[in-house]
């Protein structure tokens, strides 16, 4: 079976094969229409290394977009420009490799200029990442260090993923990621000059248009289990389009693979607060997330405790 890419570049594609039409509900067909208005919230990294005043407003910075919206465009990052364009370069050269060279190199190290990038990359991720979970704990009310404490954040699972999305001969009736939530604590994302990525927001997707050398940021289903569902993970979706080839780059953080993450008992009232989820291996959520197909919350779902 060929790829989607390789479809396209033969340049005889006018429409898409079925396995890639994406039914749409109804839901999604009323949504379509809205959200252009909002902007994503933006919080300034470098205010973590401020004075007194602008530590506390980026920490209420954080707290508002992780409640209001579970996204949000950090700028001012230690992440340097030139590496991210470098480990964008490298996406797309191996995305131009053949199936044939892809295939060999299943199961082995990385990809040899993947590699040359990709340790610097996920090491200034992990350091970024770390930092805003300092200021999430803090906009919880909770000790700074707490989330990285509790999560063992330092010793816990970090992915690396790289999508393309080649031009589509037919975007409306195709998408390149349905509707979904990631698993982890937090989701990094930098992305080419293209855009396609939509957040749910108030009902409405609303089109991302990430600002210069800024970086996406996400909440986890598992950032939503350890706050007791006050700060949601968030259903976004990647479309296509007709003109150009999209390229991102994803980094999920998260606690070791056989941490049980439960809510934090900080923030569980059996009275006003119960407990809202039940605690479960991060391996365990993993597996059960890719082994269905990608669905909305779904896989949160079923770890939903009825408090009614």
């Amino acid at each position: 079976m060929s790829s989607v890419k390789e479809l396209v570049e033969r340049g005889c594609l006018t429409s898409i094969p079925s396995k890639f039409v994406l039914a749409q509900n109804t839901n999604d067909l009323m949504l379509l229409g809205g959200g252009g208005e909002e902007e994503i919230p933006v919080v300034d990294f470098s205010h973590f290394s401020g004075s007194a005043k602008q530590q506390a407003k980026v920490i209420q910075d954080i707290g508002y977009a992780c409640q209001q919206w579970g996204f949000f465009m950090l700028i001012n990052h230690c992440m340097p420009e030139n590496l991210v364009d470098e480990m964008l370069k490298v996406g797309q050269t191996f995305f131009e490799l053949s199936e044939d060279e892809k295939i060999e190199y299943t199961g082995k190290p990385l990809f040899d200029p993947v590699r040359e990038f990709s340790q610097e990359y996920c090491k200034r991720a992990r350091d970024i990442a770390g930092e805003l979970l300092k200021g999430i704990s803090s906009s919880l009310g909770l000790e700074e260090n707490y989330i990285n404490k509790e999560m063992e954040v330092e010793f816990g699972l970090q992915l690396l993923l790289m999508n393309l999305y080649p031009p589509c001969p037919q975007p409306e009736v195709a998408m390149g990621m349905p509707p979904h939530s990631d698993h982890g604590l937090l989701t990094l994302l930098v992305q080419n000059e293209e855009n396609g990525f939509q957040v749910l927001h108030n009902h409405k997707w609303v089109p991302i248009k990430p600002l210069a050398n800024s970086i996406l940021v996400n909440t986890g289903d598992h950032m939503e289990i350890l706050t007791n569902g006050k700060y949601k993970s968030v259903l976004h979706r990647a479309m296509v389009n007709n003109r150009a080839t999209r390229i991102s780059i994803g980094t999920a953080i998260g606690p070791p693979l056989e941490r049980i993450v439960p809510p934090a008992k900080a923030l569980v009232d059996t009275e006003i607060s119960p407990a809202a989820y039940r605690g479960i291996k991060y391996r365990e959520y993993i597996e059960l997330q890719q082994s269905n197909e990608l669905n909305g919350k779904s896989c949160l779902d079923r770890i939903r405790v009825d408090v009614s």
